[in-house]
């Protein structure tokens, strides 16, 4: 049956390739199907992150959300990582089918940690650390894995690239050291936590969603709490203070080393830059921006 009608934001992420066409084609069905399988009912308007659709739902009279992700590695195992926190500080998963990237979850929200001062939420997210970096899981991606190929990458960047030549020698030196460090898999990661992944709730006064977990270090967190709500930090006027007044916030509410959460978010924004450069019409504006959180955390 058809059950959901596509916001635009999903229909448009058909444009980026033939697997994402397919994923988006297959959609309405798909909802319909789990929607009959698991005695769902339709309870509100669709919505989407950068990579799923969510639908709110009622499931045996409790207000739930269905997301479905598009297949990537980086959400492959969501449903390992919710299971394992069981909802400390972070919203329920109360089913799942893998295979088709289906979760059945709490639903919180709407409002999330952008409507809130960005130190406050930057104290928000820090203080949520503690219950969400547990024992690294088997199966997840390891963040050494990950950094060995972070490596190659920044080593075949031109001299001539629009990112300063010396910050991408600095990341690529930074990814070959981490990945060799013991403690760069050490601990379970949220992967992606930020301003909109943080929803307010009933439960708790706020719960953490959309994981793209892996195995690896605390200090890898921090970074997107930085690039995110941009153009508060360029209205600011300084974005030096504004950039480290966040970083500073974080490292010291998180009880974090400041070395190893500053190598980090270097490592993290140059690579931010230099993916930038794969784009068929690059945003010089995102690569600013991110070259401008390196310097600020280091100066």
């Amino acid at each position: 049956m058809s059950a959901v009608t596509l916001p635009s934001g999903v229909l448009a992420m058909a444009d980026r390739g033939e697997a994402w066409a397919a994923w988006v084609a297959r959609l309405p069905a798909l909802v319909g199907e789990l929607l009959e399988e698991w005695e769902l009912r339709p309870d509100g308007g669709t919505a989407h992150g950068h990579c799923s659709l969510v639908l709110p739902v009622v499931s045996a009279g409790e207000h739930a959300v269905l997301k479905l992700g598009f297949p990537d590695d980086e959400s492959a195992h969501e449903h390992l990582a919710l299971q394992h926190w069981h909802g400390e500080g972070t919203v329920r998963l109360l089913r799942a089918d893998p295979h088709r990237r289906a979760l059945l979850l709490e639903r919180a929200g709407p409002d999330d940690l952008i409507t809130v001062d960005d130190v406050e939420a930057c104290e928000v997210v820090a203080s949520a650390y503690a219950r969400l970096h547990l024992a690294p899981l088997a199966r997840l991606r390891s963040l050494s894995r990950l950094c060995a190929r972070w490596e190659e990458r920044l080593r075949a960047v031109p001299r001539g690239a629009p990112v300063p030549h010396r910050m991408v020698e600095q990341a690529a030196s930074l990814a070959r050291q981490l990945a060799a460090d013991p403690d760069t898999d050490a601990r379970l990661l949220h992967g992606d936590l930020h301003y909109a992944q943080v929803l307010r709730a009933d439960r708790e006064p706020w719960l953490v969603i959309d994981p793209k977990p892996l195995n690896g270090d605390p200090h890898f967190e921090p970074a997107p709490m930085l690039w995110n709500r941009w153009d508060e930090v360029v209205a600011s006027g300084d974005v030096r203070g504004t950039v480290r007044r966040r970083f500073h916030t974080i490292v010291d509410t998180a009880w974090l080393d400041e070395e190893r959460a500053r190598d980090w978010a270097v490592l993290r924004v140059v690579l931010n830059a230099v993916w930038e450069l794969d784009e068929r019409a690059p945003d010089r504006g995102w690569i600013t921006a991110n070259v401008a959180v390196a310097k600020a955390v280091q100066e």
